[in-house]
């Protein structure tokens, strides 16, 4: 990856996404997430954009999980998603939606402020990123600071109940549910 051209480097990238489907534990010995991460950053859109998806795949993994937020890769996803390709930013949005599964990914998550560009992406009529920004604001909704700056936002996803895509609107429909939701008291359930 290092020294290839970048026409080789995007169809490197291809391959390994569709290598990852099967067998992680290789790419992650050989040290991808690192590779992957200095990818994020390069002039090439489409090099940018299959590194992020290549990220969600590794992601996808228990052990991809572990890696990608030990290599602090997060905040570089964030700043992805004010690319100005749409196709970077749908990659990075995934990438982070599986990134913040983990009570790691979505500590790492509020720690670099995750919620403006995110919310950014869910009040764009035109996002492709969509879905994936509001399932993702739905699990850092899960977080109690998350929840509380969310509330002030229900309206963003309210407007998207209204979405041509029943997709969105069903995501959107969880968000709120989350973002509403209230802890019950133990002297409320007697």
């Amino acid at each position: 990856m290092q020294t290839e051209l970048d026409e080789i480097q995007e169809l490197i990238l291809g391959t390994l996404s569709n290598c990852l489907r099967v067998e992680v534990s290789e790419a992650l010995a050989a040290g991808a997430v690192p590779v992957l991460k200095e990818k994020l950053s390069h002039p090439s859109t489409a090099i940018r954009s299959k590194a992020a998806w290549v990220l969600l795949e590794i992601r996808s993994h228990a052990e991809g999980k572990i890696e990608v937020c030990k290599e602090e890769v997060i905040p570089v996803l964030l700043s992805l998603l004010e690319d100005t390709q749409p196709e970077v930013q749908v990659s990075s949005a995934g990438a982070l939606m599986f990134a913040l599964v983990t009570p790691q990914g979505r500590s790492s998550a509020m720690g670099a402020e995750a919620i403006p560009p995110l919310l950014t992406l869910v009040a764009e009529e035109t996002s492709k990123a969509r879905l994936n920004a509001i399932k993702t604001l739905t699990l850092l909704a899960e977080l109690p600071e998350g929840r509380q700056t969310l509330l002030d936002h229900r309206d963003t996803f309210q407007r998207c109940l209204d979405d041509p895509s029943e997709a969105v609107q069903r995501a959107a429909e969880i968000a709120i549910a989350v973002i509403d939701w209230k802890p019950s008291c133990s002297r409320d359930l007697f």
